[in-house]
């Protein structure tokens, strides 16, 4: 499965106690930000699967849509109104599973 970025970006500093930077997010203050697109609905949605499990387990959770082949993420930590560490950590675990291509 081929996964290639929309937007690129780099994390910058805002409401949060840990840095994290990948290709894959923007900021701005309504959360950290991620577009993808897949090879097609399948491969989008596999993701999305994998995703699922992963908030499960770290118990947080993402906004997010899908249309065809592409997914948007939103991350943010609705209770504190800003991006958090646990917003960071997040992303990083998404962005890890996409470059370790276990989607």
């Amino acid at each position: 499965m081929t996964i290639v970025p929309i937007n690129r970006g780099l994390f910058n500093s805002g409401c949060l106690d840990i840095s994290v930077t990948s290709v894959l997010w923007t900021e701005d203050d309504k959360g950290l930000h991620c577009d993808l697109e897949f090879a097609g609905f399948v491969e989008a949605w596999t993701f999305m699967n994998q995703v699922a499990v992963l908030a499960e387990t770290m118990d947080h959770h993402p906004d997010w849509s899908n249309s065809y082949n592409k997914v948007h993420i939103t991350l943010i930590s609705h209770d504190k109104g800003c991006v958090t560490s646990r917003d960071r950590r997040m992303a990083e675990a998404i962005s890890e599973m996409v470059a370790s291509g276990t989607v």
